[in-house]
């Protein structure tokens, strides 16, 4: 990782700046000039201007556009502090750097807060061998007081080891702390994924820092000092006037919906926060908005949740060329001969695995593709991007490249996708799998002539291609693909070959995390879409570190919820199927992994079985 300090160690030198700023231009100098003038200098700036009408948007370009590191994205939209955070750490995400340095435009850091950071989670690994996911400043105020606004509390039930290990290194643990000033590893954010965009204002750190800390270790380093230059000199319990109801939504969609505190934890802080809301409005002289914004805060909290991360984020950036165009392609009319692939890849894929994944269905094919459609699903790193650029350099497959500014998950993805093959016929492809050279052979003229939907059996391998772990196999009689999709996925979408307006007549791909397959062919069998699977598998299906693991969780549990809810709205089940599958589906989810592992082997071994199929 680059870094301006030759003393920094290998995987932590690499520090980039997040600096969030909405019509603020004279602190917005004077934060900028104090992170440039770090005596550990960030390695890239992330500025992020919340559609600023203040003049920002030009002091940034007369100033800072044209330093070396320096990032400008600017929305054209405010979409608050929330949001500009995780557009920043998007950005973050999508280069080099394995830390993030996040500041409010309002905070001023001295010359070596950054390096006392660093610094901090340097020792910290070197004296535990686990490395703080977090490690946040000291914010005193213009008078040097320390800012009761943004001094984390002591971890409550903190070990003695940890107690330790943090006073070892100058340090005190903590459990959450705010945007002021926090260095946050990123590695860890790409596992949790990125501040609720939908929060806009208030506690958007508090269940993001709780979600990134969660099971894992932060600290509080005095060392590290920053001046935060509010108006006032006041703490979370000020007087917040109209603004009373994001306060009040945003804590009853964090104890309710975040998974980032545990249930004692929701208590204990649930427990703190009524005790501070009736301090808060007993001490305020308007204590009638105060009794309105939470009565207005509680319905909001408890009738639905935020807006998803992604679309905020994809509203906010708009068609802006310098990022990317999200506008949908004027429809034209596909060719009905040849066929394209649909891929996508993100920050997290390996740049090897997709090379093994483009070369499988393009030059190791028997019949190859006449395109190959590529979304970029949000920004790469820049190791990812390379590989991108000289794969689809040396192909002789004409390659469609669809760059996304913001990673919205699969289904946006292969949604935006869809809209630029220029085939009726596309075949699915993972970034990660391996296609078989004759798959397409196979696919294909199953698909001309006549259906609409093809899939195959699987065989998985968990890292070596060569060495199979396990054969997923599949029905092939269409009654039995049909009636199994009351209960369970019958296509395996990895192998997916299809016709796109049959695709789009059944709604197109959806947002529902790890089910936007399930949903869509089960709402193209409900259509009448004429399905068929290949006993034969023609795909390798990658089974790495995780993967059962992502098969649970309360994040797949919702999607679970979500789809049974629309199966059942749209008829595709009856009460009892629904039912039945919120219970062995949804406890699935819920399922310890090992249970988990056991289960999906067992399931599979008898499928094999029953079909006669080793």
């Amino acid at each position: 990782m680059a870094s301006d300090d030759p003393a920094a160690p290998p995987g932590i030198g690499g520090v980039v700046a997040v600096v969030v700023t909405w019509n603020r231009r004279e602190l917005l100098t004077r934060c900028l000039d104090a992170v440039l003038g770090q005596t550990h200098r960030p390695s890239r700036v992330v500025i992020v201007d919340n559609a600023s009408d203040d003049g920002t948007a030009a002091l940034l370009a007369d100033l800072y556009a044209a330093l070396p590191g320096v990032q400008i994205v600017r929305t054209i939209e405010n979409i608050g502090g929330a949001g500009g955070f995780a557009l920043g750490l998007e950005f973050a995400l999508g280069g080099a750097g394995d830390t993030a340095w996040l500041l409010d435009d309002d905070t001023v850091p001295t010359a070596g807060a950054l390096q006392a950071l660093v610094g901090a989670r340097t020792a910290y690994r070197t004296l535990t061998g686990t490395t703080p996911v977090l490690v946040a400043s000291r914010a005193v105020w213009t008078d040097g007081r320390d800012h009761p606004m943004n001094t984390p509390r002591p971890k409550p039930g903190a070990s003695a080891d940890e107690a330790t290990a943090a006073a070892a290194v100058g340090c005190i643990p903590i459990r959450t702390a705010s945007f002021v000033s926090i260095l946050v590893d990123l590695d860890r954010t790409r596992e949790v994924g990125l501040p609720e965009a939908g929060f806009f204002l208030w506690n958007d750190d508090f269940e993001f820092t709780a979600r990134l800390v969660r099971g894992h270790r932060a600290v509080y380093c005095p060392g590290s000092t920053v001046v935060h230059e509010t108006k006032k000199f006041g703490g979370a319990d000020a007087d917040p006037g109209p603004r009373f109801h994001l306060e009040v939504r945003n804590k009853v969609w964090t104890f309710g919906r975040s998974r980032g505190l545990s249930a004692p934890e929701k208590v204990l802080y649930g427990g703190a926060t009524a005790r501070r809301w009736a301090r808060t409005i007993m001490r305020s002289t308007d204590r009638s908005t105060l009794i309105r914004g939470l009565g207005q805060g509680l319905r909001a909290g408890l009738s639905g949740g935020p807006r998803p991360t992604s679309v905020v984020l994809t509203e906010a950036l708009g068609p802006d060329p310098a990022v990317g165009s999200l506008q949908p392609r004027p429809p034209q009319p596909r060719r009905e001969d040849g066929f394209a692939v649909l891929m996508s890849v993100y920050a997290g894929d390996r740049a090897d695995f997709f090379e093994a994944a483009f070369r499988s269905v393009t030059a190791d094919q028997t019949v190859p593709p006449d395109q190959v459609v590529l979304v970029i699903d949000g920004p790469l790193p820049q190791a990812l991007n390379s590989r991108i650029e000289e794969v689809v350099a040396a192909t002789q497959v004409p390659v469609t490249l669809v760059r996304l500014p913001v990673n919205g998950g699969l289904g946006p993805a292969l949604r935006a996708g869809l809209a630029h093959s220029e085939h009726e016929l596309v075949a699915r492809m993972d970034a990660d799998d391996v296609s078989l050279p004759t798959r397409f052979e196979v696919q294909v003229p199953m698909v001309r002539g006549g259906l609409d939907l093809v899939g195959s059996a699987l065989l998985e391998f968990e890292d070596d291609p060569q060495v199979i772990s396990r054969r997923r196999a599949v029905h092939t009689d269409p009654a039995q693909i049909q009636t199994g999709a009351r209960f369970r996925q019958t296509l395996n979408h990895p192998s997916v070959v299809f016709r796109a307006s049959a695709v789009e007549a059944a709604g197109g791909y959806q947002d529902l995390p790890s089910l936007e397959d399930y949903l869509l062919f089960a709402r193209m069998i409900h259509a009448g879409a004429r399905v068929g699977n290949v006993a034969e598998p023609l795909v390798l299906y990658r089974v790495g570190a995780g993967s059962y693991a992502r098969r649970g969780g309360l994040r797949l549990l919702r999607s679970e919820l979500a789809l049974q809810r629309e199966f059942r709205r749209t008829g595709f089940t009856t009460r009892l199927q629904m039912m039945r599958n919120l219970v062995i589906r949804g406890g699935y989810r819920v399922a310890p992994e090992g249970l988990r592992k056991a289960g999906y082997g067992t399931f599979f071994a008898r499928r094999d079985r029953g079909s006669g199929r080793g």
